[in-house]
């Protein structure tokens, strides 16, 4: 039987919905998530949010794997921030911090799906641990697509550049 969900855990997971709708909303309709746009600022603060509820969660008493996930999306986060403000990088800029926006959705689920792979459904849940072959299978599909998704992140971006230029 999988471990009941604690108030903190319900309350986590309604939290880190947040940033899952408001991410593939700014996925879908701006190709890429965009934190000027008002998906972008809600996905921005859900994703905040779910991390930081997340440090009051652990199955193994301590900081784990899913606490280290979150400090990266944060950090990815940052990197988005941060990157369109540094002159040096030149036309790198906006892919980076497009990358990493991306980089931060991708963090955001890889502990989503271990979870739900392994508590649902309740009575039997589909995988009996992360090491199990059906949570990595669906992690590896989920980095192909994280690798595919980007990869048109970028050649929109580029086509957007020199529509821009012609």
């Amino acid at each position: 039987m999988p471990h009941p969900l604690s108030t903190l855990g319900i309350a986590h997971t309604a939290i880190s919905l947040v940033p899952l709708v408001a991410g593939l909303g700014s996925l879908a309709i701006d190709r890429r998530i965009e934190p000027r746009t008002t998906a972008g600022r809600v996905y921005v603060a859900g994703l905040v949010a779910s991390v930081l509820t997340s440090f009051g969660l652990s199955s193994t008493g301590g900081f784990n794997p899913g606490h280290a996930l979150g400090l990266l999306a944060l950090l990815a986060l940052a990197a988005a921030w941060f990157v369109p403000r540094i002159e040096a990088l030149g036309r790198a800029r906006d892919y980076l911090a497009t990358l990493a926006m991306s980089f931060s959705f991708f963090l955001l689920l890889v502990p989503g799906i271990n979870e739900t792979l392994t508590r649902l459904p309740p009575s039997q849940p589909i995988a009996d641990g992360p090491m199990s072959a059906i949570v990595k299978g669906t992690l590896a599909a989920w980095f192909l697509l994280f690798l595919a998704g980007a990869t048109l992140q970028v050649m929109a971006l580029r086509a957007r550049r020199r529509a821009d230029v012609a």
